[in-house]
């Protein structure tokens, strides 16, 4: 069984956590603005964006939510490691923190594009 450091994981960890929490923001600054749209114009195309908008953020909070577990668990893992093994953790935990990793920038690539889809929807209806 190879073992690895555990120092690097623990600063990717916080990071992560750290973008999500931006991002989770970030989204609650899109629907303020929304509501804004949503409080100016009734009409169905209008509504057609706004309801769209409303559920892509609820989406995203969800992928936020499942990707905080994620990462926090794998954090919970690593540490049991590292009593285990003096501060070291498996080199398998290397495999399941690259795909934590591969899995918070595909979340960030969405939620960009999702953000300038917004931007958008919005210079049109604001």
């Amino acid at each position: 069984m190879s073992f690895t450091n555990t120092a690097s994981i623990g600063v990717e960890h916080t990071e992560w956590i750290n973008k999500l929490e931006f991002y989770k923001n970030d989204i609650g600054i899109l629907e303020q603005r929304l509501m804004d749209i949503a409080g100016r114009n009734s009409s169905s195309e209008a509504m057609a964006g706004i309801e769209h908008f409303q559920n892509q953020f609820i989406v995203q909070r969800n992928n936020i939510d499942e990707l905080k577990h994620a990462i926090n668990e794998n954090v919970h893992l690593a540490f049991e490691d590292a009593i285990s093994h003096a501060g070291r953790i498996d080199g398998d935990r290397i495999g399941t923190q690259k795909k934590l990793e591969v899995q918070v920038r595909a979340f960030e690539k969405v939620v960009n594009e999702l953000r300038q889809e917004f931007n958008q929807y919005a210079v049109k209806w604001m």
